[in-house]
């Protein structure tokens, strides 16, 4: 790592940005919950002295709101100002806690809701700046890295009681073994093993739902998921149609998501209903703040042999030490940016470690694919040292300079300095919220589209 480097890059300015795209039209990401989603992005640009350097973060929403979490960005942006790179990567654990640490600012949103949401975009945009000023992509800075320096970006407060620092730097140490191996691995793209949503969303009509599921199977996968949750007798139908396609003895699987959706008795009830389709899990079948119920669930449908994941909104590392000390999920599904960051991820990569529960992220948003698939490298070569699954969807990546992909079955393991997020100038201004002259939200289809969302309540002043 290049000190000097680092030493002569300081953060001068910094943009927040509301960047939506209109999904909703074809009901890209329409689930049981939210049927409507218009895929945003409140993005962070953080400005150096130097003319190469700038990092880029971003927080998924799906519209209205999105300029909430942008306010939220700049009044945590704004702590970062004159302050060298050196001196914030030195000790990253110590920069996330000042990061959550102002008081007034925590009173608002104590390590979750908005607030932590806009910590996300802040603390990966410093990330991107990092891997970018030293020349590597994220899950490499991190793979590069002794047990002892990436323990040491992890803030332990509040977990100290499922994890320590001493026993995640022994639980590192003893992975290491075979790391070599799996970073060749890494290298040649096979670290990550990637699953399809693409076909599974709930305002799909069923004749694109099976031709997208005839597509993606051609191209070789061999999971696949599908929202549910609208109603017991549609969603019979739509994984029959899966069951169709896919079949049964083929060595595919099929996920299931209901997006919370249900209360704990609705959820065991549907559930043991759709046993015959041999769904591999339920994802968020009930609140994600319900710890105990997610227990009772899992207890439930473990005769039936599915088994429970949750994880997109849980909002910080307290809630999932909950779920893994309560053994209440089988999977754990991290979110990149709904987490505080990269900082906040690993340390629950490292409870996800210490309680052998496998991690599979939330990967089906803008942006995410291109974020998660550096966390997943990560939690292959450096953490759990065993593959799992990684969500991909195949839209939006065209806005993107180094879009995620995926090969053969698996994520293109990223080669490209950062954290991969940085979208395209000439996108930013299309889709920029309400946005100029040349912004799609200001045209005629724009504008109707905002007055039948209700959109134009988010252009007041005070939002």
């Amino acid at each position: 790592m290049n000190e000097s480097t680092l030493e002569n890059i300081t953060i001068t300015s910094f943009q927040s940005r509301d960047v939506r795209f209109p999904t909703s039209l074809d009901h890209t990401g329409s689930d049981a919950m939210n049927p409507d989603c218009d895929y945003s992005s409140a993005y962070c640009i953080l400005h150096t002295t130097s003319p190469h350097h700038t990092g880029h973060g971003l927080t998924f929403t799906i519209g209205r709101g999105n300029n909430i979490v942008c306010l939220a960005i700049a009044s945590l942006a704004s702590k970062l100002l004159h302050r060298s790179l050196s001196s914030l990567v030195v000790d990253m654990g110590a920069t996330w806690r000042y990061l959550v640490s102002d008081s007034q600012l925590r009173w608002i949103g104590p390590e979750k809701g908005v607030i932590h949401l806009a910590l996300g975009a802040v603390v990966n945009a410093l990330w991107d700046l990092w891997a970018k000023a030293v020349g590597k992509p994220v899950w490499r800075l991190v793979a590069e890295m002794s047990a002892e320096e990436l323990v040491k970006c992890v803030d332990f407060r509040y977990i100290t009681d499922a994890i320590t620092p001493d026993e995640a730097i022994e639980l590192l140490k003893e992975g290491e073994k075979g790391k070599s191996e799996r970073m060749r691995e890494a290298e040649g793209s096979r670290a990550v093993p990637a699953y399809t949503t693409s076909a599974g969303w709930l305002g799909y009509e069923e004749e694109k739902m099976r031709r997208l599921l005839e597509e993606t199977l051609a191209k070789g996968y061999k999971h696949f998921k599908l929202k549910v949750g609208a109603s017991l007798e549609d969603d019979k139908r739509r994984l029959t149609i899966a069951r169709d396609v896919i079949g049964y003895d083929k060595g595919n699987t099929l996920m299931v998501d209901a997006n919370q959706i249900w209360s704990v008795p609705e959820a065991i009830t549907h559930m043991t209903h759709l046993a015959p389709f041999h769904p591999w899990f339920i994802e968020e079948p009930t609140s994600p703040d319900d710890i105990l119920g997610h227990a009772t669930i899992r207890s439930a449908l473990a005769p039936h042999q599915i088994l429970v994941a949750t994880g997109e909104m849980c909002q910080n590392r307290i809630i999932f030490k909950q779920l893994l000390q309560s053994h209440a999920i089988d999977i754990c599904q991290i979110d990149a940016c709904r987490l505080g960051g990269v900082n906040e991820v690993l340390a629950v990569l490292l409870l996800a470690k210490k309680f052998d529960i496998p991690v599979v992220p939330h990967s089906g948003g803008v942006g995410l694919p291109e974020y998660t698939q550096h966390l997943s490298t990560i939690d292959y070569v450096c953490v759990a040292g065993r593959k799992s699954l990684l969500e991909y969807v195949d839209h939006l990546h065209e806005h993107f300079l180094h879009p995620a992909g995926v090969e053969g079955g698996y994520y293109r393991t990223p080669r490209e300095a950062g954290y991969g997020v940085e979208m395209k100038e000439d996108s930013m201004r299309r889709f920029e919220f309400p946005g100029g002259p040349d912004s799609w939200w200001q045209s005629e289809e724009g504008r109707r589209h905002q007055r039948q969302g209700g959109m134009e309540e988010a252009n007041h002043p005070i939002l």
